[in-house]
């Protein structure tokens, strides 16, 4: 059974990096029964560090987990498919998506989750995870091959969701924006994610965690808001 938790952000308020959820990922990682296995983790998100400072801070910020970045092997497909848990960061979503896919490693990662292995991520780890990243809130500074994601939630994923407008400021809402995404793309639902919020998957089932509803998004459909606690299927 695919086991996911895509959580929003790295950081909730002043908290710090992921104090906020390592008892979530905790959690997880028990639940999975894979608590004391190496974590995959993938940092091709992280645009303003190297592999290994993102590697080495993710290590230091999980604390007792083992986590070693996907850099480090030799053969990236075969370290996917021998992975008991992956794991991807946060950053730039252009820039990760079109790594995943310069390394052919989109269909190897959707394959082994599909298959059973526990994946979590946060911010783009968690828009990536979706049906494509074209609601994410990053600068397209490079062209991936595709738009289209991981798929393990069929859906569009909008990390760091931010409710209207800032005072003084003229540009368009965070609902606005999404709304013009809805009306080119109809047929989509997108799931917004507010910070401190995350999505635990099991199956084809998700259970909202965290500190704020997340509001589900369809095209002239009035938004619909997912408690914290509550379970829907997709």
């Amino acid at each position: 059974m695919k086991k996911a938790l895509l959580l929003s952000s790295s950081s909730y308020k002043d908290t710090g990096y992921l104090n906020h959820c390592r008892p979530w990922i905790n959690e997880f990682l028990q639940e999975c029964g894979v608590a004391d296995e190496e974590i995959l983790f993938i940092p091709y998100a992280g645009v303003r560090r190297t592999n290994d400072e993102y590697e080495l801070k993710v290590q230091d910020c999980l604390q007792n987990k083992k986590v070693k970045s996907i850099h480090k092997f030799s053969d990236l497909k075969q370290a996917v498919k021998d992975a008991k848990v992956i794991s991807i960061g946060g950053g730039n979503t252009f820039v990760l998506l079109h790594y995943l896919y310069k390394f052919n490693l989109v269909d190897v990662i959707r394959e082994r989750v599909e298959a059973g292995v526990p994946y979590f991520g946060w911010s783009a780890g968690a828009n990536v995870a979706g049906s494509t990243i074209m609601t994410t809130n990053d600068m397209p500074i490079i062209m991936p091959k595709l738009f289209d994601a991981l798929n393990l939630f069929p859906h569009q994923i909008n990390p760091h969701f931010i409710s209207g407008k800032i005072a003084g400021h003229n540009g368009e809402s965070r609902e606005e924006r999404l709304e013009e995404f809805l009306i080119v793309n109809q047929q989509s639902t997108i799931y917004a994610l507010p910070e401190g919020v995350a999505l635990k998957i099991a199956g084809n089932s998700a259970t909202v965690m965290g500190n704020d509803a997340v509001l589900k998004m369809m095209y002239k459909k009035d938004t619909e808001s997912i408690a914290v606690g509550n379970s829907f299927t997709f």
